[in-house]
């Protein structure tokens, strides 16, 4: 994976995920229900894990019982999509250390930015916070060793 390093983050080449508006996505308007934005978001997070060879499954089967949840999310609603609009989401991992990674995710209709969102995310086993597996942690900084 192509990455550019910085002083204080290792920022991993962005993962890009197709969507299409459907009608149980909008309000009553036919615009895009904010919450379905979350959705669209979380469905990005999962692919970029997926990307790294790295099913969410096999961590919440395997003997520490790893997920994710969101502990932090700042988002900015710039523009509105509507139905049948074929959507973009973009997710990077920004930087990952302790139990939480930092992930920045753009909502995009071709070119233009829709939705962007800062998001912390914590890992977590037996409702505790969780240390990131190094090995999980070294692919999203870019590296390629086994989770």
């Amino acid at each position: 994976m192509r990455r550019l390093r910085t002083a204080e983050y290792s920022i991993v080449t962005v993962h890009r995920l197709s969507v299409r508006v459907y009608y149980e996505d909008t309000d009553f308007s036919g615009v895009v229900y904010h919450a379905s934005y979350l959705r669209f978001m979380e469905r990005g997070r999962t692919e970029l894990i997926r990307s790294l060879g790295i099913e969410q499954r096999e961590l919440f089967d395997g003997g520490t019982a790893l997920g994710f949840a969101v502990r932090k999310m700042a988002i900015e609603f710039i523009r509105p999509a509507v139905m049948d609009d074929l959507l973009t989401v973009e997710t990077r991992s920004v930087a990952a250390r302790g139990a939480t990674m930092d992930v920045e995710q753009r909502v995009l209709r071709g070119e233009e930015v829709l939705v962007t969102a800062q998001v912390l995310v914590a890992c977590v086993g037996g409702g505790r916070a969780r240390r990131i597996p190094d090995g999980l942690r070294r692919r999203l900084e870019g590296g390629t060793d086994d989770a």
